[in-house]
């Protein structure tokens, strides 16, 4: 999606949408905002947009009128209603007049109106494309030279093309509404008795009803007409019989038609795969013959690991043609039973019926994943993707398609969160988890503006002075009725839902003013250590970003340290050390947080620019009791001194601990030994020596050696 017109005159609800939108990486997307139907009209007249979202309760334009108004003056744009009221009957309105989708506002959430729009485009095409099939049939079928009679499911006339009006005499607006074996009259050429096949909409047979061969047509004026052809039963989306297609004399041509509409009706453009609508009526299918011989069949949802970075970064087309290419895999890997189906993007639903035991779904989750992980030949490129699957079980995990399908979303959702490329099966928790994620992820969206954040320093002391030589700004939240929530909890929440960006910028801008304010307040010099997560330091922005808070706070760049883990830093190293080249440039210094807990790579720690070394915690608390630990510390800080690094290790909680890591030349601790993380007053009167603490105590013992 390049252009989004959003027609919303709630400016915080417009405002919510963005966000949500940028949470989703929709950065490049262009989203306009209309404030009226006017201003709306306006803009289509002179834009092309890829979407439209409409709040249907608009100053200038309410309810349905808004829909018809839109509808008219972007026919071909994909129209999403976006509306405060939960109206079936607005709702059901507003698709007949050609809405995609219809949102129920404070219902939304980013990963679901990511979801929407890209279904409502790929359903708007396909819209179009049914119309323009539609079209294409009736002019062909006015244009072939075969005669062609539609047929209700009571029997009677619905449509003829010219042809059929010529061979039976019949114009077709006389004969609309009429019986079929009024118009339609054939005889065996034989036994000049009526076929009984023959009277269209009679039959709810899902085969071709052949004609008897040689036979005749009655014609209105009693001549008869010698024709040979089949009878092709019509069923709805529930695969009830509405009604037939009678064809005279060249069926083949006809029938290839009438099969080509409804298979553009029930399968994916792109892939060919069954869609969303026939995999439903396929489950329920399977569902009943499950019953029936008391088996079992699985649901998996499959959705591709870093689809997206191959289409950003290689272009749609390479997109498409890898979600063909896995599309065709995945059927050569299934049995003829079983059905493989697009939802729309990269997700894909595999049934699988007919199932011994529920275990047998593992073995079929298992040899899809090895299929995908093979790399794809697309042209010049060999394509590399991996998957995460959902597995849901009938009858344990649900009793209807709806409910399979939504519960093995959900544990694809739990593999992904597990590593990736790997397959979980449904577990009733797993829904509770994952309603408490949305909730927390909800709240997490109001939180900034609730100012429910603060945060808190712990005190970082030099094993030389004994005195504090900077602080690490933790954030901490408090929920308005949960209370304090961990941010082991919600960090990871904030991260995938893209809600880091701006909880890290209103952390490191928090950080920089309260650094300001001791500087002011006569502290002694201090750095202020800030966490950056990954999406904070690959985001296009970031440096900008942080210069531009370091000129409104009006700190010196060298009071800031940033601190990133291993796995930032070595997913893309020469990138990696570009930036922190920009950043050490401007003074700002930077720390590899948690070390020995990821790559702990010499050649790595010798490519970038870094200032020190955080050891992680888990180290130094066995330091008393793990002779390995011991070692690891040991090396790591004789490692960082050769490189002129400087060694910083956290959570030092016991005199032992500090004695080691004294006796081997660390430079820097923090822990709780010293101090927990405190608010900003508390940490100023540590700073002061106001109050009593351990690091005045710590200081005294190391006078001697001084």
């Amino acid at each position: 999606m390049k252009s989004i017109l959003l027609i919303e005159d709630n400016r915080g609800d417009a405002r919510l949408i963005r966000e949500m939108l940028n949470e989703q990486s929709l950065h490049s997307t262009e989203l306009k905002v209309a404030e009226s139907m006017s201003a709306a009209q306006a803009d289509l007249a002179i834009h092309n947009f890829d979407i439209i979202l409409l709040d249907v309760g608009l100053p200038d334009a309410q309810g349905l009128e808004a829909v018809k108004r839109a509808r008219a003056s972007a026919p071909h744009v994909p129209l999403v209603v976006v509306s405060g009221l939960d109206d079936e009957s607005l709702a059901l309105q507003a698709l007949q007049e050609g809405a995609q989708d219809y949102l129920i506002k404070g219902q939304i959430e980013p990963r679901g109106l990511l979801r929407t729009l890209r279904y409502a485009i790929e359903r708007k095409v396909m819209e179009d494309a049914l119309f323009a099939e539609k079209e294409l049939a009736q002019v062909t079928l006015d244009s072939i030279g075969d005669a062609v009679i539609c047929t209700n499911v009571l029997g009677q006339i619905t449509f003829l093309n010219k042809v059929a009006e010529k061979l039976t005499g019949w114009p077709a607006q006389e004969a609309a509404g009429r019986p079929a074996t009024d118009i339609f009259r054939i005889i065996g050429t034989k036994t000049r008795e009526l076929d009984i096949k023959a009277p269209p909409g009679k039959s709810e047979e899902s085969q071709l009803a052949l004609l008897t061969q040689n036979c005749m047509l009655i014609r209105r004026d009693g001549t008869e007409v010698a024709v040979e052809d089949c009878i092709s039963p019509i069923h709805d989306r529930e695969g009830r019989f509405a009604g037939a297609v009678t064809v005279f004399r060249d069926v083949s041509a006809a029938r290839a038609m009438a099969q080509q509409i409804v298979h553009a009706a029930e399968h994916d453009f792109l892939t060919g795969l069954p869609n969303r609508m026939l995999l439903n009526d396929r489950i329920t299918q399977a569902i009943a013959m499950a019953r029936r011989h008391k088996k079992y069949l699985a649901v998996l949802f499959l959705d591709l690991d870093g689809f997206k970075y191959i289409n950003d970064s290689l272009g749609h087309s390479f997109g498409d043609r890898l979600l063909q290419s896995v599309a065709q895999r995945l059927c050569r890997h299934v049995s003829d039973s079983d059905t493989v189906s697009r939802q729309g993007g990269d997700e894909f639903v595999v049934l699988l019926s007919d199932l011994e035991r529920p275990e047998d779904a593992s073995s079929a989750a298992l040899k899809l994943l090895h299929c995908i992980v093979e790399p794809h030949a697309l042209g010049l490129h060999d394509l590399h993707v991996t998957a995460s699957i959902g597995v849901s079980v009938f009858p344990g995990d649900g009793a209807d398609a709806e409910t399979l399908i939504k519960n093995a979303d959900t544990a694809m959702y739990q593999a992904k969160e597990s590593g990736r490329q790997g397959h979980k099966f449904f577990k009733a928790e797993m829904n509770a988890r994952a309603v408490e994620r949305q909730s927390i992820e909800g709240s997490l969206r109001r939180s900034l503006e609730r100012q429910e954040f603060v945060l808190y320093y712990q005190p970082k002391i030099s094993l030389q002075t004994g005195k504090i030589t900077g602080a690490e700004a933790l954030i901490r939240w408090t929920h308005p009725t949960r209370g304090p929530i961990s941010p082991a909890q919600f960090i990871p929440i904030a991260e995938d839902c893209g809600l880091i960006l701006p909880i890290g910028a209103w952390v490191l801008r928090e950080a920089c003013a309260q650094a300001k304010l001791w500087q002011l307040a006569g502290l002694p010099p201090l750095t202020m250590a800030v966490n950056v997560s990954s999406l904070e330091f690959r985001n296009e922005r970031f440096s900008d970003g942080l210069f531009a808070i370091l000129d409104e706070t009006g700190i010196t760049p060298e009071t800031l340290e940033l601190e990133l883990t291993e796995s930032v830093l070595m997913k893309h190293v020469e990138a990696s050390a570009a930036i922190l080249s920009t950043l050490r440039d401007h003074g700002i210094q930077v720390a590899v947080d948690d070390f020995g807990t990821g790559y702990s790579s010499l050649s790595y720690l010798r490519k970038l620019p870094l200032d020190s070394l955080k050891i992680d915690q888990s180290f130094i608390r066995q330091i008393s009791t793990s002779g390995a630990d011991i070692a690891i510390v040991t090396a790591v800080i004789d490692m960082a001194r050769n490189l002129k690094l400087r060694v910083v290790a956290e959570g030092v909680e016991t005199l032992d601990e500090l004695t080691f890591l004294k006796a081997h030349r660390c430079d820097e601790v923090q822990g709780y030994y010293f101090s927990r993380p405190v608010l900003p007053e508390q940490f100023e009167a540590l700073a002061r020596n106001t109050v009593p603490n351990p690091v005045a105590a710590f200081q005294k013992t190391l006078m001697p050696a001084s």
